[in-house]
């Protein structure tokens, strides 16, 4: 058994019976009283985020997972098909695993994914993409001097907010952890 201090962000460990997936792990020491743990988490079977409070030193199940890096195949229903591009088997990753990320996922891109044996239980968009941009309102020349920004839809349908200058055919970097614009890529 494992102590609250062996906990980190991005850890799983069994907690109410549930396995659960550690998203923000803050040590507090109050004025009076014992330090403790606040910890939010994320439930692996449906995506729910729950809330705790750990005393310092408590006992913490740790539940050790393997990460395998597969490719994006396809869309299927409410699931993603991905392959292990090492063995060429597919596996079916819920939709809901990937966050706000999934939006953002094209054929092909590299994505990584937790497994506790075959079952999979966490997956992760690649941190950035590269995305052409479909559709966007023509900037106005000469309003360049602020840092306004106009929506623009990318290849996939998702909307990403960019500056002025940017336009419908380009190809944009995006930040899949917020869906921000990061630059534009160029060729």
């Amino acid at each position: 058994m494992a102590t609250t201090q062996d906990v980190s962000v991005g850890r799983f460990i069994r907690f109410n019976g549930e396995l659960v997936q550690v998203i923000e792990w803050q040590h507090r020491t109050p004025g009076k009283g014992q330090a403790s743990y606040q910890a939010k988490m994320r439930r692996v079977k449906d995506g729910k985020q729950t809330e705790n409070k750990f005393r310092s030193g408590e006992s913490v199940e740790i539940v050790r997972v393997e990460t395998r890096d597969l490719q994006y195949l396809y869309e299927e229903g409410d699931a993603y098909v991905c392959m292990d591009t090492e063995t060429y088997e597919q596996t079916n990753i819920p939709q809901h695993m990937f966050g706000t990320g999934a939006k953002f996922i094209k054929e092909g891109d590299t994505v990584a994914v937790a497994f506790d044996g075959d079952n999979p239980l966490s997956a992760e968009a690649p941190k950035h993409v590269v995305l052409e941009i479909t559709y966007t309102e023509p900037g106005v020349k000469g309003d360049t001097a602020t840092n306004t920004l106009k929506p623009a839809t990318v290849e996939g349908g998702a909307q990403v907010m960019v500056p002025l200058f940017v336009d419908t055919g380009e190809k944009i970097k995006i930040d899949t952890r917020n869906g921000e614009y990061v630059e534009r890529v160029k060729g």
